[in-house]
């Protein structure tokens, strides 16, 4: 069994999620994700879906065979458990795939490091749909929590 792993926040899925999720699962024969905590985002905003529902809604997502929520002291000890063939990035992700590469080996894990292309359509990214809901919204729903 060739095990992937992907990793992300996850917080406004959008197609870009979607397509991540897919090329990542064509590279073996289990996805395993692991969502990052609110607590150790720290690269970006904090997130606005709660760290529970982005692993519900990661969960139901057909690419995905397991979902984790990412460790809060030791962001490698859901990889040791797991055990990946490949660990695939995000295009827009911030990890350096030699100092990766480097951190795994010390750790006795020789994983290979793919980094997925970014995908090419409308609304790839939480930033561009918060962007847009704003411009095109406006105040729409501040107090109206109806929809």
């Amino acid at each position: 069994m060739r095990r992937i792993v992907a990793t992300g926040t996850f917080d406004i899925l959008h197609p870009g999620h979607i397509y991540y999720l897919e090329e990542s699962g064509k590279l073996g024969d289990e996805l395993h994700v692991i969502i990052a905590r609110d607590v150790n985002v720290k690269h970006k905003p904090r997130p606005v879906i709660p760290e529970g529902q982005r692993l519900a809604m990661v969960s139901a997502l057909k690419p995905v065979d397991h979902a984790h929520l990412g460790d809060l002291e030791d962001m490698f000890r859901p990889i040791e458990e797991i055990r990946p063939a490949v660990i695939t990035l995000g295009f827009n992700q911030h990890f350096d795939e030699s100092e990766l590469q480097r951190a795994l080996r010390e750790r006795g894990m020789d994983i290979d490091i793919v980094r997925i292309g970014p995908y090419t359509g409308d609304f790839c990214s939480s930033k561009k749909i918060v962007r847009e809901i704003i411009e095109t919204r406006g105040g729409y729903g501040r107090d109206d929590h109806t929809g």
